[in-house]
């Protein structure tokens, strides 16, 4: 290699080196800020204050629930979690994606999630999720989340469905039904649709 090449190489690896250090200081308080909002989300869910988990909510959230369910909106998403009495949720992010445009302040989020029996704690189902985070007013919060459920341990050895809804049943034929919208009014009492 000679030597005008050797030092064209030592520059680029100089100056991109300086990029990523200078870059990687947002990006890692803005990620752990977004991990921040999570934690203190899911310690509001645990002691169900739902006042305080939708605050992590836009207004506008839309969530495709573990099961395909649809649920929009903030007020709709807390009428679900507050329906359901027997579950507790948690979100478990092992990574987090910010941004790197500034026009654009979003953050990926991607984990696990379970729900657990509020009474006891023994897991009853668990799954992998995603999240769109926005930056609003120098706040993260929740614009979108699909789940998917991929495991029900305690529910299944029950032999019941997981939510009191027809969504969750097949058709005779095996297939699983349509997707439907959630609101308020639609969710049954005994059982949200939440995750």
């Amino acid at each position: 290699m000679t030597a005008p090449i050797r030092l064209t190489l030592l520059v680029a690896a100089t100056v991109g080196s300086y990029a990523v250090r200078r870059a990687a200081p947002q990006h890692s308080s803005e990620a752990a800020a977004v991990r921040s909002a999570r934690a203190q989300q899911n310690t509001a869910i645990a002691a169900r204050d739902f006042d305080r988990a939708a605050s992590f909510w836009t207004e506008d959230v839309v969530i495709r629930s573990g099961l395909g369910l649809i649920v929009q909106g903030r007020a709709n998403y807390r009428s679900a979690f507050a329906a359901d009495t027997t579950t507790v949720f948690r979100r478990e992010p092992d990574r987090v994606d910010v941004s790197g445009n500034e026009r654009w302040p979003l953050a990926f989020e991607s984990g696990t999630w379970t729900g657990r029996a509020a009474a006891g704690g023994q897991p009853l189902v668990r799954g992998r999720y995603a999240a769109q985070w926005i930056k609003r007013d120098g706040r993260w919060l929740i614009r979108a989340e699909v789940f998917v459920a991929l495991g029900c341990a305690g529910w299944a050895a029950a032999g019941r469905c997981p939510f009191s809804n027809p969504a969750c049943r097949r058709s005779p034929s095996g297939a699983p039904p349509a997707p439907i919208v959630l609101s308020a009014s639609s969710i049954a009492p005994e059982r949200g649709v939440t995750t």
